[in-house]
């Protein structure tokens, strides 16, 4: 884990963005990083399909990395 320095207006937004999405602000930070390194790597794709992504890949880390999925 690391220090990383931002400008106190980024903060601030990402503060606000945290209480609105109910998450820390670690967690809404993390998540605005995870976002844009998805966005640049894949700039063809939408919004919900970077967040599809995601998922995808927390569901693969919770199932304990097998392909098997869950029934609902």
């Amino acid at each position: 884990m690391g220090i990383v320095k931002i400008a106190d207006e980024l903060h601030e937004e990402i503060r606000k963005a945290s209480g609105a999405m109910s998450r820390s602000i670690n967690a809404q930070a993390e998540f605005w990083l995870k976002m844009g390194m998805l966005a640049e790597l894949h700039p063809t794709h939408t919004y919900q399909q970077l967040v599809h992504m995601l998922l995808q890949q927390a569901e693969f880390k919770l199932a304990g990395g097998s392909d098997e999925r869950r029934s609902a």
